[in-house]
Formats: structure tokens, sequence, C-alpha cells
């Protein structure tokens, strides 16, 4: 009776499928997209893993890259976790950027339109994986945290304050607390992100409710909804 092979690891399997498919093609992969590639399998890894458990070996096989080529992209694993939260933040906090400076968008209106940006392109998408590992472990690894900081909070909170002092100024806000502490505006979507990962299947969050919620606190008014 003939044996059954053992059955390879998805890893391993995907890595065997990645090469195959561009060896049946015949099609080289462009350095840009093999780049991507890496990061993505990095996210995976972080956000299954760990910082501190995650291997480069498991990221190179999960890409379906050699070490050394890894090696080529990335001198390090810290420097990896850098690039990849410049390559999955930095275009979105660009467009944060553009959406508090636009002239012809009101205080209010900016709000909601980050309000949404932030549910679509981070609660949507893998983009809260990197910030659930950086809450999760960011104490643990300081580095981690430093980046995040360096990279996106700092320019966050000054977007912030910038919109919430131009609320202030125009009377839309109910307090100017929110000028010296930003930190105020962008609470709930931490929430969401903290209560999406350890509680979602126990009690869903109903995140656009609690985001006009939210507006209401800060302005004082509740928003007619009909």
């Amino acid at each position: 009776m003939a044996r059954t092979p053992p059955r390879q690891p998805p890893a391993q399997r995907a890595k065997k499928t990645a090469r195959g498919a561009a060896q049946a093609t015949g099609e080289k992969v462009r350095p840009e997209a093999r780049r991507r590639a890496i990061l993505q399998s990095a996210l995976a890894e972080f956000a299954e893993r760990g910082f501190a458990a995650a291997r480069l070996d498991d990221v190179a096989l999960r890409a379906g890259v050699a070490k050394g080529t890894l090696y080529l992209y990335f001198e390090d694993k810290e420097a990896l976790f850098v690039e990849l939260i410049r390559s999955a933040v930095a275009p979105l906090m660009d467009q944060f950027s553009r959406i508090a400076a636009a002239p012809d968008l009101s205080p209010i209106q900016a709000l909601d339109t980050l309000f949404a940006l932030f549910e679509k392109e981070v609660l949507g998408t893998d983009r809260k994986l990197l910030l659930r590992l950086i809450i999760a472990e960011g104490a643990r690894f300081p580095v981690i945290a430093e980046v995040y900081y360096r990279e996106v909070v700092t320019r966050g909170l000054r977007l912030l304050r910038g919109l919430a002092e131009r609320a202030s100024a125009e009377g839309v806000f109910a307090t100017e607390a929110t000028s010296r502490y930003p930190q105020l505006i962008v609470a709930p979507l931490l929430l969401a992100v903290i209560w999406d990962n350890l509680f979602a299947r126990m009690h869903p969050l109903d995140v656009n409710g609690l985001l006009h919620a939210h507006r209401e606190v800060l302005t004082g008014k509740v928003k007619d909804r009909s």
C-alpha cells in the first residue's frame, strides 16, 4: 500500500508555490514587488509571534525569498520594523495632513473625514495589526515604541492640535481642552483597536456609533442622523 507523503507546513508550501509560479511563467520578481512581499510577510510574522519571537528566517520563508535576499533590503529586524511602519502609515499620514489643512473643510467636516478614513484604512485593514503590536509590546521593547512615536504620534498630535485650535477659535468644540490634550480626539479610535482585539467576539463594538457619540461629546451638540 502506497504511503502518503507527509504534509508540509503552510509557510513551506507557500514558499514553493510562489517560486513555482514564478518559474512556470518565466517571470522575474521585480525588486519593488519582492520588497512589498517581505513587508507583508513581516507584518504577518510580527502580528502572529510578536516582535521578540519573530524570526527573519520565517519572514523570508513566508515571503518566498532566501534569507540572504532579505538582508539585501533590510539589515536587521529593527530596520525591517521601521520600514514596515513607514510604508504602512506614511501614506495615511499624508492623507491626514491634506484633510486637516483643507481650506474648504470646516473643522467638523475634517474631523468626520479623519474618523471615516481611520475606520476604513486602519480598522478595516491589516494596519490595525501594527497598532496592536505597538500597544502590546511597546513597553517591553522601547525601540518599537520610539519609532512609532517619532514617525506617527508626533506628527499626528501636531495635526490634531492645529485642528482643535481652529475648532475652538470658531466655537465649534465645547471646550478648549482638546487644544491642550489632542489625545482626547483620537481616544475612541485607540479604544476601538483594543476592543476589536480583545472583546469583539463576545461583544462587537459599533465603531460608527461610537464615533458619532464622540463627536457629540466634542461639540456639545447632537448630530441629526436622519
